[in-house]
């Protein structure tokens, strides 16, 4: 047995104003849930992209809260893989350039597919790459 797909990807954030903005505006993405000083979450695709302040999430849940959820949290920037085809990754590209956002790698994996990797205001590693370079 075995989980059919990833439903949620976390990332942790200082600033969810800006992150909010970033992930919204620049990647456009749909915000579904936001609670100040915690969260903000986006649907993408099938999946859902969970950002959090990791100070607000390492705090245990109180006693009588009606969501259990345990503490967790990180520190250090994340990597996150967006999906994209080779004609979508060249129009990311184009896309973000646009808005100021630096293009940190470009290029071929040896078996085949392009990426593009960028950063977040939080300075979150953030790549879209195409499916095959892991032979989906």
């Amino acid at each position: 047995m075995q989980p059919s797909a990833i439903l949620e990807s976390a990332l942790y954030v200082a600033d969810l104003d800006a992150a909010e903005k970033f992930y919204g505006e620049v990647m456009g993405l749909e915000r579904i849930a936001r609670v100040e000083g915690r969260h903000v979450f986006f649907r993408c695709g099938q999946g859902v992209l969970l950002l959090f302040n990791a100070d607000a999430t390492r705090q245990p849940p109180r006693p009588d809260a009606r969501l259990p959820v345990p503490p967790h949290g990180t520190t250090g920037h994340g990597h996150l893989c967006f999906a994209g085809t080779a004609e979508e990754i060249e129009d990311w590209k184009q896309r973000l350039e646009g808005a100021g956002i630096a293009i940190e790698a470009d290029f071929e994996w040896p078996n085949g597919g392009r990426s593009i990797y960028f950063r977040d205001p939080d300075g979150n590693s953030l790549e879209i790459a195409e499916p095959r370079i892991w032979g989906l």
